[in-house]
């Protein structure tokens, strides 16, 4: 059942409560800790710690440490790594967000390295174009859901501020691998396969670049990009400006004209990364950081803050009492995600209402004893959002949580020929509604899943975390906290215990009158005992079973004496080591 559910990433099991009532569901025990669900150590080292999705990004994000490099250096070279052999959760054809931990400061610095719609593309334009295709919302595949591609500025904007390496030795793993080839890991392969039957038609160099012989390669199979490492090779000896304003802008702004895109290199040239303030919430003595808007981030903020309002400890970890308490948090939460997230540079957020403690007090007030079945904005299109999260530390302190996506598993299927990488499709997530905040406008970012996290505890950095895949993000941010915070478990216990998940809230891509209609979809890891199932059934939830879907994890830890503890998920083929 462990095996299958790392596979079925989308398969919705709604089994029936006879057959659930004759299978065990309660996880056995490790023989040696007698914990529940635990699935190996914490890791444990002094000088360098790296987790990753990827084992052998994760190698060479320590190999960059061991030459001297940095924390911010090791994430770079770690995400090149990962964007050439886990094409199906991001790449530099995607966006970027990091918060950083400079210890030469004692200061987080957060970076929004998203990008905006192309400028050339008018509401009237992208209306009449979706008309002729017959639809009515952002396609998911194609030229039109493209936005200019946030990560390589964010590497390089990161690099030029806090890097140690020259850019050839961060990116020579990556530009090897492309051309040595590797061996594809088992849940990356599932995920390719499932990537190339949508995409197979789409124009542009997709199948070339992501088949072999046309199929999708195996477990084990042997792929090569030596695209892509030409591609890191030009950034190596270029730097940011090869890909935004030289060879690659000029490729990718042909092939949008010469295919019906709007993306140009004017769109290329305009981009630039955002530094920002990361947003805290304090939590039973810890802050907890999160990226503001055109993110999610917050959405951990403000259901933390209703949640501290309760005895979640006395309640019991995944007890059916805490489960629809955070349930229910989350419903309110999602509707405010819904209508008020958005790129602040075309609205006016109300920030500190929404992640003000007098607003949560306010808010919880709408909580009882049953299911919500209605709720709106106070002042799951998701289900998708493939995602690649990692997040590095160093001998001297510095620590990175970074997060990096294409958005829907492979993107947009758009592959510009010579490149080696796949465009984004995050314009998907604009609403087509004019009277939305959300809504379609050139230049515009739009709203964003991908939330990296940070915890510091009395001014010290406590644990750099992150927790991918779409709409779960802030949802597994929360019980990432509340298992080690409330629950007392450890850095891989809190990523190793069962989750659930959440679905049925209104949308940043709906319209803007839409709201929560019914008790929405409850679903939970199978291992859950079902004694609290039949709780929360009566608690009027509607209740499934999920195998899989419930985000990929990996955190560091730092203790008093900077002792580094890594986790990583074991939901995923990743791996967190250190030395």
């Amino acid at each position: 059942m462990k095996r299958l559910s790392r596979y079925l990433n989308s398969t919705c099991l709604t089994l029936s409560f006879t057959l659930l009532l004759s299978t065990n569901l309660t996880a056995a025990p490790d023989l040696l800790t007698a914990k529940v669900g635990t699935t190996r150590s914490e890791v444990i080292a002094r000088n360098a710690m790296v987790a990753s999705s990827h084992p052998l990004a994760t190698q060479a994000g320590l190999d960059i440490l061991r030459q001297g490099g940095n924390a911010i250096d090791a994430a770079i070279a770690a995400n090149a790594v990962i964007g050439l052999m886990e094409p199906t959760g991001n790449g530099i054809g995607g966006d970027l967000f990091a918060i950083i931990w400079d210890n030469k400061t004692n200061k987080l610095y957060g970076l929004n390295g998203s990008g905006r719609s192309p400028k050339s593309l008018s509401y009237a334009q992208l209306k009449s174009d979706l008309d002729a295709l017959g639809t009515t919302s952002i396609p998911k595949y194609g030229v039109l859901p493209v936005s200019v591609p946030g990560a390589v500025d964010g590497w390089f904007s990161m690099h030029e501020r806090f890097g140690v390496l020259p850019m050839e030795k961060v990116l020579a793993p990556a530009i090897v691998y492309g051309i040595e080839g590797f061996p594809l890991t088992e849940v990356i392969a599932y995920y390719w396969g499932r990537s190339i039957e949508p995409r197979k038609n789409i124009p542009g160099a997709f199948l070339q670049t992501y088949t072999i012989n046309g199929k999708a390669p195996k477990k084990g199979e042997i792929f090569k990009n030596p695209d892509l490492s030409n591609t890191y090779q030009l950034l190596a000896d270029q730097g940011r400006d090869a890909f935004y304003n030289g060879e690659i802008a000029d490729k990718i702004d042909a092939f949008m004209r010469d295919n019906g895109g709007y993306l140009s290199r004017e769109d290329l040239m305009s981009h630039r990364s955002e530094w920002v303030e990361p947003l805290s919430t304090n939590y039973r003595g810890y802050d907890v950081w999160e990226l503001p808007p055109n993110g999610q981030g917050i959405a951990v903020l403000q259901i933390l803050n209703i949640l501290e309002n309760y005895d979640l400890a006395r309640m019991g970890h995944n007890s059916a009492e805490s489960i629809h308490l955070m349930v229910e948090a989350k419903k309110l939460v999602y509707e405010d995600r819904a209508k008020l997230y958005v790129d602040p540079d075309f609205a006016n957020i109300p920030i500190n209402k929404l992640i003000s403690k007098a607003y949560a007090k306010e808010r919880m007030k709408l909580i009882g004893e049953r299911a919500m079945r209605d709720a709106s904005a106070g002042a799951e299109i998701m289900r998708d959002g493939d995602t690649i999260y990692l997040t590095t530390a160093d001998a001297d302190g510095n620590m990175v949580s970074l997060i990096q996506s294409n958005f829907r598993g492979m993107g947009s299927g758009v592959v510009v020929p010579g490149t080696g990488f796949g465009l984004q499709n995050r314009a998907e997530l604009f609403s087509m509604d004019p009277e939305h905040a959300n809504v379609y406008e050139p230049g515009k970012r739009p709203f964003q899943t991908i939330i990296p996290a940070f915890v510091t505890k009395d001014g010290k950095p406590w644990m750099s975390f992150g927790l991918m895949g779409g709409g779960m993000q802030p949802q597994g941010h929360v019980q990432i906290i509340t298992n080690m915070i409330d629950f007392g478990m450890n850095t891989q216990e809190a990523g190793d215990a069962n989750r659930w998940q959440h679905f049925g809230n209104s949308q940043p891509t709906d319209s803007a009158s839409a709201s929560l209609a019914g008790v929405g979809e409850l679903a939970l890891e199978t291992t859950i005992p079902y004694t609290e199932v039949r709780k929360l059934l009566a608690k009027g939830h509607r209740i499934s079973t999920r195998l899989g879907g419930y985000g990929g994890y990996q955190a560091i830890r730092v203790d008093d004496n900077g002792t580094y503890y890594g986790a990583t998920e074991s939901r995923k083929d990743g791996q967190a080591a250190g030395y």
